[in-house]
């Protein structure tokens, strides 16, 4: 039982007044400008925050991404930060297309000293914030609306006196009422336009105004409300860039972001698996490949998602979930059988140039580093067409569907016994079992067309002193007489090349009257030898009865 009447001691947040709203017909046609924290928000999730070479680490995995704007830190209050970014400035280590942001708080002292840290930049991102909430306001700083405002117009004023001493630098102002989605609209309007003012907005003077969800208190919808209520109020506009800055208290901070981009910003700062404070920031990968799949290109390269994630957990020591979107080990994995028949049928129909429609995968694994190898599993909840997937991916083959049945009976069997996943090499040695001839049954064959058309056969077997003889009005047919299964009954024949080198594939299945029907398989370099080959183990089976 919960320990709290909710209704008493927690309240709804309020919506907001926008009976005119816009954001909800609209659709995400182009793609954000993106930031990365990972090295200032991410870094602070962390147990043990990043030393210098896991940063430089995890800054060279942003820049192989296409990342054009990186927060590196808050170097007014780490030394480290400070070191790296002065490292990075003096040693002109960032490409000429990216620019590094550094945050502050809106004091004097952290303030200068943020501008010593940048002093040389081609261009960089001054971070500057406070919190403009009433409980903050109230609890936390006992400052009243007006004093908050002050605090902003001195504070902003201060930064553009020391970004005009610094000409050589091309200064963008950033600036965020950190808590503005526990603000009241009117008071972070007049925070922001404030800010505007003392910055002085307006061509040769970019600033970007940054509105974060520090912590998520409502749905989704209701941000988006708030991001379009000041996107049509804020003044100078056209020299703005609106950005947001999603946390993921309630879960959300993927949607949040996807309607605020709709609502009318421009940008979004996030980490690359979402990592961040409490429950995280929003999550960039998800974010970038969600636009993906939509048909947007998301100006990010991850096509190399594995690497990029394997990297991130070196960097941060932290784990990327194995059903994280995209990028999880498992997200593109089946393990049930209906879900497995739908797959394999869907990459039976794509088309190479087609759109892409395989159900149950909304991208192509391939397009961001993965193979299809994983795609389908087997335990005891898979079926007939995950299992008849893997044995096409891994060894060519193709299977009929009563054998699909007949085989996924037996694979069920064994992982009900188990209680185990199967894996591809394990379902192979059980395919092997008892589908494939013996090696050391079959010694040679030679076919010989007859006059009136039919064929004859001599078929050499280990352990038999002189060669089988058949006669028949095919190949098979010549097998079965040498076999002495002359009344047996050809339902399946099937032949393929396997693939890759890997030979040809045939699969038969035989049937005497009153005895039932048997499969039979065999790979061999030509298609006539594996012919006889699964014909002979499908014998052989038939005969065990």
């Amino acid at each position: 039982m919960m320990l709290a009447t909710p209704d008493t001691k927690y309240h709804p947040f309020p919506t907001v007044d926008l009976p005119q709203r816009r954001w909800p017909s609209r659709r995400l046609e182009r793609a954000p400008v993106w930031l990365s924290t990972d090295l200032r928000d991410g870094n602070q999730a962390l147990f043990e925050p990043m030393n210098r070479a896991r940063k430089l680490r995890l800054l060279d995995t942003l820049l192989r991404c296409g990342f054009k704007e990186i927060e590196l830190g808050f170097p007014a209050a780490s030394q480290t930060d400070f070191d790296i970014v002065r490292e990075l400035i003096e040693q002109e280590r960032l490409p000429a297309d990216v620019t590094p942001m550094v945050m502050t708080q809106a004091r004097e002292d952290l303030i200068r000293r943020t501008f010593e840290a940048l002093r040389g930049a081609r261009r960089a991102i001054v971070h500057l914030y406070n919190a403009t909430a009433p409980a903050w306001r109230e609890l936390v700083f006992g400052m009243s609306v007006p004093e908050m405002l002050a605090l902003v117009q001195t504070h902003v004023s201060l930064v553009r006196r020391l970004a005009e001493a610094q000409p050589e630098t091309e200064w963008v102002l950033q600036y965020s009422p950190e808590t503005f989605c526990m603000t009241e609209l009117e008071v972070s309007l007049a925070a922001c336009n404030t800010a505007i003012r003392a910055w002085d907005a307006g061509p040769g003077r970019p600033m970007i105004i940054n509105l974060p969800t520090t912590v998520e208190v409502s749905t989704p919808n209701v941000f988006a409300d708030q991001i379009e209520w000041m996107h049509e109020r804020l003044e100078r506009r056209e020299h703005l860039v609106l950005s947001v800055h999603p946390h993921n208290d309630r879960g959300t901070g993927v949607a949040c972001a996807e309607l605020a981009l709709l609502a009318g910003a421009q940008r979004v700062e996030g980490c690359l698996f979402g990592n961040g404070e409490r429950s995280g920031n929003v999550d960039l990968v998800t974010l970038a490949l969600n636009l993906y799949t939509q048909g947007t290109h998301p100006g990010l390269d991850f096509s190399d998602l594995p690497g990029v994630a394997r990297e991130a957990e070196a960097c941060t020591a932290l784990p990327v979930h194995p059903r994280h979107p995209y990028a999880g080990d498992l997200v593109f994995t089946a393990f049930s059988g209906s879900h497995q028949d739908a797959i394999k049928k869907g990459f039976a129909a794509q088309q190479a140039d087609a759109p892409w429609r395989v159900p149950y995968l909304p991208i192509d694994p391939r397009d961001i580093g993965r193979g299809y190898e994983g795609i389908v599993r087997v335990n005891s909840q898979s079926g007939k067409g995950g299992i008849a997937f893997l044995l096409e991916q891994a060894q060519g083959l193709v299977m009929p569907r009563r054998l699909q049945v007949e085989f996924s009976a037996l694979v069920q069997k064994q992982a009900d016994a188990s209680e185990l996943e199967i894996g591809g090499a394990e379902l192979w040695a059980l395919f092997a079992q008892h589908y494939l001839a013996p090696a050391s049954d079959y010694e040679s064959h030679r076919f010989e067309a007859l006059a009136d058309g039919r064929c004859s056969l001599l078929l050499g077997l280990a352990g038999e002193a002189q060669p089988r003889q058949g006669c028949g009005d095919d190949p098979a047919e010549a097998v079965l007489a040498a076999l002495g299964l002359g009344a047996a009954r050809l339902d399946e024949q099937l032949l393929r090349e396997a693939g890759c080198g890997r030979g040809h594939w045939a699969v038969v299945e035989l049937a005497l009257p009153g005895r039932g029907a048997c499969f039979g398989a065999a790979r061999a370099p030509q298609a006539e030898q594996a012919l006889v080959q699964a014909l002979l183990s499908a014998a052989r089976r038939l005969q065990a009865g």
